[in-house]
């Protein structure tokens, strides 16, 4: 019987390798993003030429921090599962260090905000003067509702309790 031939391995000792792999995909953090969307997503929108960049910095996905080579492939972009992931991700506010703090226990919970988020705007829309919002929500809550509803929901507790 012989032996069982041994995988060989093609980059010993690849860690500089390895580090390049893992940094090269970098993307910015959402808070970096939620910053731009609320200073300058037109600027951003509205580049100037740049030989170095893909599409020569002139279609840009404000929300992923993205360049892409021609409007048609950032249009299939807006509609992909990666775009629309990080739409619903930037929905909810960016964590602070305000937060922080309160999670070390200086100060108490508030629950962060939820904010409508949509796509950017195409060249057109931007050039007729159409922006970027982020909104707030507002949030339901049991204060809000009426006092009868909150009634019957008392009496069927009752209920259920007896």
């Amino acid at each position: 019987m012989g032996m069982v031939t041994k995988r060989k391995k093609m980059h010993y000792g690849d860690t500089h390798l390895q580090r390049r792999w893992r940094v090269r995909n970098r993307r910015r953090d959402l808070d970096q993003i939620d910053d731009d969307l609320r200073t300058r997503s037109g600027e951003l929108i509205n580049q100037n030429v740049d030989l170095e960049k893909p599409g020569f910095a002139q279609f840009y996905c404000v929300h992923c921090a993205k360049y892409f080579i021609d409007d048609t492939a950032m249009q299939a972009h807006f509609r992909t599962k990666v775009h629309k992931r990080r739409l619903k991700a930037l929905e909810v506010e960016p964590y602070s260090i305000e937060e922080a703090e309160r999670a070390a226990g200086r100060g108490s919970f508030v629950k962060p905000k939820k904010r409508a988020m949509e796509t950017q705007p195409s060249k057109e829309d931007v050039v007729a003067g159409k922006r970027i919002r982020v909104e707030e929500v507002a949030e339901n809550t049991d204060a809000a509702e009426s006092p009868s509803t909150s009634k019957t929901k008392r009496k069927k507790a009752e209920k259920m309790e007896t």
